[in-house]
């Protein structure tokens, strides 16, 4: 799923002026082929700060639909009334799919919910023109895992005088998982790894141009790594 820069809570000087966005990004990635729009909003607070965003994939080789063939949102918020560059962070993951290969093949299921929460340690640099944040959580996911972790980076680095923006998250969690090889073979995972990079082109205050690649391990149900490159244009409002 997408967590984009807006993910990035520590940089509140930059999302003051950029809370909210849309996004729609085509992905080439293999059996894929689908639009992906996501919304996102970051809204800072003297307590802290609450981001959440919002991903719905519009069909896809592998799924067989037409419309809607998953939606996705995860919504945190970071309690900081301190000084000091670290904050408690808690956060909720969940969502649904749809498929529909054939007649009599069709039909939906669930993205298990997840609870987050944990420290979460900040940087930026005097300009907030790079910065970082690492997190380390403890995960419930329900009906699965009781007691996993969660370890999130994010990063931002403006260059250009604002032109160009490198961003991007990189997660990595525990959660056992059936999964498949291209061949239809099954096997069991432990771990997940999940990573989106983004470049953007900011052509004004309000468009981007860009994209951004997945890179995973074990994730979405399937086994090893997999490289999924977008295209991609941003709103900010």
């Amino acid at each position: 799923m997408r967590k984009l820069i807006l993910f990035i809570s520590f940089a509140s000087f930059f999302f003051v002026a950029n809370s909210q966005n849309v996004q729609l990004h085509y992905d080439f990635g293999k059996d894929r082929k689908m639009f992906t729009s996501t919304v996102e909003m970051f809204k800072p607070d003297s307590w802290g700060n609450t981001f959440f965003f919002v991903d719905f994939d519009y069909g896809s080789k592998s799924s067989g639909v037409d419309g809607v063939s998953l939606a996705y949102w995860e919504i945190s918020r970071e309690l900081k009334f301190w000084e000091a560059p670290i904050a408690f962070h808690a956060e909720f993951n969940g969502g649904f799919g749809q498929f529909n290969f054939a007649p009599n093949t069709n039909g939906a299921y669930t993205i298990n919910n997840a609870y987050l929460f944990g420290p979460s340690f900040s940087w930026n640099n005097s300009s907030f023109t790079r910065g970082f944040t690492l997190q380390t959580l403890f995960k419930y996911i329900t009906d699965k895992e009781d007691a996993s972790f969660q370890i999130t980076g994010v990063w931002y680095m403006h260059f250009l005088d604002g032109m160009l923006t490198f961003s991007g998250f990189a997660d990595l969690w525990k959660e056992d998982n059936v999964v498949f090889d291209d061949n239809g073979n099954t096997s069991n995972a432990k771990f997940v790894f999940l990573t989106e990079p983004q470049i953007w082109y900011n052509t004004t205050k309000n468009l981007s141009l860009g994209g951004e690649i997945e890179i995973s391990s074990n994730f979405g149900g399937n086994k090893g790594f997999m490289v999924n490159p977008t295209l991609a244009v941003k709103w900010q409002f």
